[in-house]
Formats: structure tokens, sequence, C-alpha cells
């Protein structure tokens, strides 16, 4: 199992003469990864909102930011400000050590798993992927599986093409389904 940190040393020889890039820098990396969780239904819920921080802090390494309603929509009933999920961006090294978790132990895990789609890489060469169970990162306890949520996930790197973030996340062991 070879880490992010030592990949990253060898991708520009590797994929140097696919792109033709002549400095290492030209090289794209990880900037950050932003993991979002909805807490929809669960916010009527007493307990629930501080269910979904505690675990996903845990899972992360670090405590989310609670993200505001930016209207009042009267059929949600929900009102301006009113929690309604929760954020953590992570830099760094704690990025890259998500990343090895999430690749190495994570995705795995997940049911059915046949790898992620490549399709969801936009224009700038970030990639999102959205996992329905939290409790496929060890981190989470498995005797409260009543309670289970899902997240979104952007990794946000500094590739500059679709082809670039795809040849460059697949080189570093993102699984992409044939």
């Amino acid at each position: 199992m070879e880490l992010v940190q030592e990949k990253q040393k060898t991708a520009f020889t590797t994929l140097k003469k696919e792109f033709g890039w002549t400095n290492p820098m030209q090289t794209p990396r990880i900037e950050k990864i932003i993991i979002s969780v909805g807490v929809g239904k669960m916010l009527k819920e007493k307990g629930k909102l501080e269910l979904v921080a505690d675990r996903l802090g845990k899972i992360t390494g670090q405590k989310p930011l609670p993200r505001g309603a930016k209207k009042s929509i009267a059929t949600f009933k929900t009102r301006i400000g009113d929690t309604i999920g929760y954020q953590v961006t992570l830099r760094g090294a704690r990025a890259r050590d998500f990343f090895n978790r999430l690749v190495h132990i994570a995705l795995p895990r997940t049911k059915d798993f046949k790898g992620v789609s490549p399709d969801s890489i936009d224009e700038m060469g970030n990639y999102t992927l959205g996992i329905r169970e939290h409790s496929v990162f060890p981190e989470t306890s498995d005797e409260e599986l009543k309670d289970v949520f899902g997240m979104s996930m952007t990794i946000v790197t500094t590739a500059k093409t679709k082809q670039e973030a795809r040849a460059y996340l697949e080189y570093l062991g993102l699984p992409f389904k044939k």
C-alpha cells in the first residue's frame, strides 16, 4: 500500500510524457478535500445533529462547522440560520491522510463496490464523490447502525483539465470504473 505522499514524488516522471509537462511543478496536487453532510430528515429529531457532528468529527479528525439555511422555507419548516448540514475542509497532511483512508479502507468496504464514476470530474479538475453510509469508515462505531447518514466529498486538485485530473487520481489509486 503506497501512500499519497510517496506517489506524489513519482507522479511527474510517470505522467510527464502523456501531458508534455516540462517542470515538476506542473504536476497536479490535492489542494483540499471538502466533506459535507446534510441533516435533512434528522432535523426534527433531538440529539441527531450532535450525533452527526460527533461522527463527522471522528471520521475527519477535525471539528465540523454547522451550515445554516440561506432561506426560510415553510414547507420544510426551516428558518434562516437553522442548521441544515455540516461541513469540514481538510488541507495538507489531514487531506492526504483522509484520501489514503478513503481509497485503501473505506471504498473497499462499500457494499457492491465496482469503482467510482469517472464522469464526476468537473472542468476544473475537481472530483466529487458521494457515499451513502458513513459506517464504511472504521472510526465510527458499528453498534448504532440505525442512525446512518451519507456524505459528499469534493477532492480539489490543481489539475488544469479533466484528463489531467483523471490520470492523476487514477495514479494515486482512486479506483475508477472500467
